[in-house]
């Protein structure tokens, strides 16, 4: 069976490695989750400083790697070698993982985890948009960012199943890409198209960094204000003196609902148009909003879900102008810039948000939905006054069948 790319043809095969790539990105940190309250106990020599290193370590290593790969993915040759090398180091890392019984030995075969992710991370995208273009390649970008958050919901499940049995188990899930380098051999074989004349890609003989930091900018503010759901919800459901069980729960469906619209992104484009951006912002307010300031579960849920579809819709919008705005040569390389920014609002979310709540005098309950609604409603606003940019509007091409 073949997959029309909007520029020629590849297997069902190459496309399923290709998913199979964006479902190892979801992969790093998952299997500390869940036995996080529990290291202490497992660990019983292990300062608070080791404890701290084992979950903030790999994230902070992955954002220089993810860089480092988008920069030599110019090569030309090379990218298929170095995701081999990245999923290589990954699935031994992982395996270290299984077999670490000493604190130490998991810090450091987490962070060579880190290495090998950061390596991974710029193609999981950049493949998509190797192999396609125009109308095609949003639709596969948002099933890519579809297949890595229901990877995500699907590990975390089953991680969180088996890490009540051993707790080494837990790290069975990090030798899910010795999967993905097998299916690499499809696309070793799989040759890409060239762009056709019309491409946007064509028109741009080096990387637009103005647009690339707008571009930037709005995924950061996007991203770090999603995050406060993952951070601060189970904080709230104890203000309100809720079972903490709803915490996971709706944590799940939040990355369902992010997952979803990637499923059905282009025909969501064609009905909303040129508004797709300035909606998404408001689902994101209102979601915010819903979660952060009304004490009632149905309605929580539904902000969860609103703000996961808002985002849902703008990440894969935001990487397929990253694509747009640099040659096919310097796709890759562009997107690590963009992806990278991911792991920044990661690492300086929580530190952020518990900085500006302790000098306002606030708590870590209502105040970090609130704020977040807040700084999302001003880009909402700058995104109708301004629907007509390149980074905060989208254009006719996206709905019109020509991109």
């Amino acid at each position: 069976m073949k997959v029309y790319t909007g520029k020629g043809y590849i297997s069902l095969f190459a496309l399923i490695a290709i998913w199979m790539v964006s479902a190892v990105t979801s992969l790093p940190g998952l299997a500390i989750s869940p036995i996080l309250e529990d290291l202490s106990r497992i660990f019983p020599s292990a300062s608070q400083l080791e404890i701290q290193m084992l979950t903030s370590l790999p994230s902070l290593l992955i954002i220089p790697f993810v860089l480092l790969a988008g920069w030599l993915s110019e090569r030309s040759g090379e990218s298929l070698k170095l995701l081999a090398v990245g999923l290589l180091i990954f699935f031994a890392s992982g395996l270290a993982c299984i077999f670490a019984k000493d604190i130490r030995l998991l810090i450091v075969a987490s962070c060579v985890m880190g290495v090998g992710a950061g390596i991974v991370v710029p193609y999981s995208t950049g493949l998509v948009v190797r192999y396609f273009t125009g109308d095609s390649r949003v639709q596969q970008l948002g099933i890519s960012s579809a297949v890595n958050n229901l990877s995500l919901v699907l590990a975390t499940a089953v991680v969180g199943w088996i890490a009540t049995r051993d707790w080494h188990l837990a790290f069975a899930v990090y030798l899910l890409p010795a999967v993905a380098l097998i299916m690499l051999l499809a696309l070793r074989n799989t040759k890409s198209s060239p762009e056709p004349k019309e491409s946007d890609q064509l028109r741009q003989t080096k990387i637009h960094w103005m647009r690339l930091v707008g571009l930037s900018v709005l995924y950061f503010v996007i991203t770090f204000t999603t995050l406060v759901i993952t951070f601060y919800l189970s904080f709230l459901l104890e203000k309100y003196r809720f079972p903490q069980e709803f915490s996971s729960v709706m944590i799940s469906l939040f990355f369902l609902a992010i997952m979803l619209p990637g499923l059905m992104l282009n025909a969501i484009i064609r009905r909303v148009r040129s508004m797709t951006i300035f909606i998404s912002l408001c689902l994101m307010v209102v979601g915010l909003l819903l979660v952060g300031t009304i004490p009632d579960i149905p309605l929580m849920t539904i902000g969860v879900i609103l703000t996961g579809v808002g985002y849902g819709v703008l990440q894969p919008i935001i990487y397929d102008k990253t694509a747009i705005i640099a040659p096919p040569e310097m796709a890759t390389k562009a997107l690590s810039v963009v992806m990278t920014v991911n792991y920044v609002a990661v690492v300086l979310c929580p530190l952020v948000v518990d900085f500006v709540a302790k000098i306002m005098g606030q708590n870590r309950s209502t105040f970090p939905f609130v704020a977040s609604a807040v700084l999302v409603a001003m880009v909402a606003f700058l995104s109708l006054l301004m629907r007509k940019s390149f980074v905060l509007g989208l254009d006719e091409s996206y709905y019109s069948g020509k991109k």
